[in-house]
């Protein structure tokens, strides 16, 4: 068992080391088609401010956050969460957690007055876990296929 305190939690921007994230971050998007094609998804997005945290023990990526910062009239100047997974062999033990923390920390040091992420209806499990970590549902977010 690897806890939270185990872990070097890194923003990271190494293509080896975001390659690395390939596997963890298809169990949250299971529609990546393959390492290659999420890196440079990861390059596109990076040039509109996405940055990758990954949680590591030795050489094993057990938890990720991609973040970036945003603003807007209804959230003001704010650190959003696209992506936050923990390996399923990894949950509940402190990682997530620590991930949040981490995230808040860097929003903290860019000036942002919010932390935001959206949850999918149906997962109640990330739900309880946002609840408790202090994060609180404001609405729901809508989608149009084009």
């Amino acid at each position: 068992m690897t806890l939270a305190t185990d872990c070097r939690y890194d923003w990271l921007v190494d293509p080896h080391a975001l390659r690395a994230c390939f596997a963890l971050m298809r169990v949250l998007r299971p529609h990546l088609s393959d390492a290659d094609d999420f890196l440079q998804r990861l390059q596109r997005q990076a040039e509109q401010g996405y940055c990758l945290l990954a949680a590591r023990a030795g050489d094993e990526v057990l938890g990720l956050a991609g973040c970036r910062l945003q603003e807007n009239l209804l959230h003001g100047r704010f650190f959003y969460v696209d992506d936050l997974v923990t390996r399923e062999d990894q949950r509940s033990h402190g990682i997530g957690e620590r991930l949040l923390s981490e995230v808040r920390a860097q929003a903290r040091r860019l000036g942002c007055v919010n932390l935001v992420l959206d949850t999918a209806l149906g997962n109640a499990r990330g739900q309880r876990f946002y609840y408790r970590q202090g994060l609180l549902g404001i609405g729901m977010h809508f989608r149009e296929a084009l």
